[in-house]
């Protein structure tokens, strides 16, 4: 008599659930997408504001950088895959110049949902310029990239800042911990 091992049966119906759940949030986000400008825009800003006072140490960095990217509201979900999107204003000197989306796809042991926002503080010309001539930022390449916790934050001065961008992430608290950026994907969007 031949055994037939359950395991691969189980296993294949994980990968069908964490599958349906991909897609279920790739089309929440593909709905998120579907904002005005206009909300972007005041989510953005509001979010920005929201850090500053938070991490008051950041508006060091807002005041030196030539441009902020923010993303007010990423979503991120999966079991076993896992998918994040949101959309996002580009600030310069006080006004919103562009909208940018951040898509990520990830593997691996993972189960939940969360939802956090990130800025990313360009720092000099051609950074920003880096962002305008690509045909979407897979971060990681191009510009060097620093990600800012609660730890560096506190050390931030306007002689310390010699990067190229500075990636804070930040949910409904300050600064969040465990947030990565690798494998992410910052496109443009056409909204105007």
């Amino acid at each position: 008599m031949r055994r037939v091992s359950v395991l691969p049966v189980k296993f294949h119906g994980w990968l069908w659930a964490s599958l349906f759940l991909w897609v279920a949030g790739f089309c929440m986000a593909t709905q998120a997408r579907a904002e005005s400008a206009a909300d972007i825009s005041r989510d953005a800003r509001a979010a920005l504001e929201r850090l500053y006072q938070q991490e008051p140490k950041t508006r060091v960095l807002g005041e030196k950088a030539v441009a902020v990217l923010v993303f007010p509201s990423i979503l991120k979900g999966g079991l076993l895959v896992g998918a994040e999107s949101g959309d996002g204003a580009l600030i310069r000197h006080g006004k919103v110049q562009a909208y940018y989306n951040i898509t990520a796809v990830s593997f691996g042991l993972q189960a939940g949902a969360q939802k956090f926002g990130y800025a990313l503080f360009f720092m000099n010309e051609a950074a920003l310029k880096f962002l305008d001539q690509s045909d979407g930022w897979s971060l990681g390449s191009g510009p060097t990239l620093v990600m800012v916790d609660e730890s560096y934050a506190a050390s931030i001065t306007t002689t310390t800042l010699t990067q190229d961008v500075y990636a804070v992430p930040f949910g409904g608290q300050g600064l969040m911990a465990g947030v990565g950026l690798q494998g992410s994907k910052i496109t443009s969007l056409n909204l105007n």
